[in-house]
């Protein structure tokens, strides 16, 4: 059976899943998504995710044309009409059709585009054996210009990042805001843990506040381990005793080198290792 595509309260094989290339979400990257996961059929942390939509939304004068309970309603209608149960999840709103000028008050019919399937955005030996990684001389966007917090279309601020990292041999890159300062990876917030405590960038760092980074959080807690938000710069990267990167495509991912510098003894830490098996219990119960 084809992959079905919901778009707008209909669904469409994914060859035929189309929106207007008039739409400012293609013209412009004028809209905003999220990436959610579904273990056995639950959504992981589903609230979270609806609420970071809407809110992106609110900071962009978008009107999402659906209730919050009728979008949880059309995420669960789309995996029981895949067949999935385990899956990735992209729930994408863009501004709509319009003209070719900026004007978002000139654009009608938004779109809500919901996809199901299946992912593996790193391959299997790296949750094993770790990452190596770069820093990327690309810097996250200037909050004063425009809030990290919001999870827009335009995302290639993320992707010249990318990039860098990929040309550089390595599948993810850290990224830092305009103070020098670490703030997250291109798709993934980071973790240090240094003398057994568990540090991760501040959100006024320019970060995405990811639903799986706050999930880490709150298991460290459950399980003794000392954590807070700290400010970091790469020499903090380059000293710690474990790294790991965390994201609701990615999970949990270890990290074994920065910039040349090998983490860990080249090895998956002990701290990132507790937390990733708290991580699969969490989400299978």
């Amino acid at each position: 059976m084809a992959l079905q595509i919901y778009i707008s309260g209909k669904f469409y094989d994914k060859e035929n899943a189309k929106i207007s290339v008039y739409d400012h979400g293609l013209l412009y990257g004028d809209g905003v998504f999220e990436g959610m996961r579904s273990y056995s059929g639950k959504v992981f942390r589903m609230k979270e995710h609806i609420d970071r939509l809407y809110e992106s939304a609110n900071a962009i004068c978008l009107s999402i044309p659906m209730s919050k309970a009728d979008m949880e309603a059309a995420v669960y209608e789309t995996l029981t009409k895949n067949g999935l149960i385990d899956a990735y999840i992209r729930l994408v709103v863009t501004r709509g059709a319009g003209s070719l000028g900026l004007d978002p008050n000139q654009t009608s019919d938004p779109q809500i585009i919901i996809i199901a399937d299946s992912i593996k955005l790193y391959p299997a030996e790296f949750y094993d054996k770790g990452l190596k990684i770069v820093t990327a001389s690309t810097i996250r966007n200037h909050p004063a210009a425009f809030s990290p917090r919001v999870k827009s279309l335009n995302y290639l601020n993320n992707i010249m990042a990318k990039i860098e990292g990929l040309r550089a041999g390595c599948i993810e890159a850290v990224m830092l805001n305009h103070k020098g300062e670490v703030a997250e990876c291109t798709g993934d917030n980071i973790f240090i843990v240094k003398h057994g405590v568990l540090m991760t960038p501040p959100k006024d760092a320019g970060i995405l506040e990811g639903i799986t980074r706050n999930a880490i959080l709150d298991l460290a807690k459950s399980h003794g381990i000392t954590a807070f938000e700290q400010t970091m710069t790469r020499h903090d990267l380059y000293v710690a005793d474990e790294c790991f990167l965390t994201g609701s495509a990615a999970e949990v991912i270890p990290v074994v080198d920065i910039d040349g510098r090998t983490i860990s003894g080249g090895k998956v830490g002990p701290i990132t290792e507790k937390l990733i098996a708290a991580f699969k219990e969490l989400v299978r119960k």
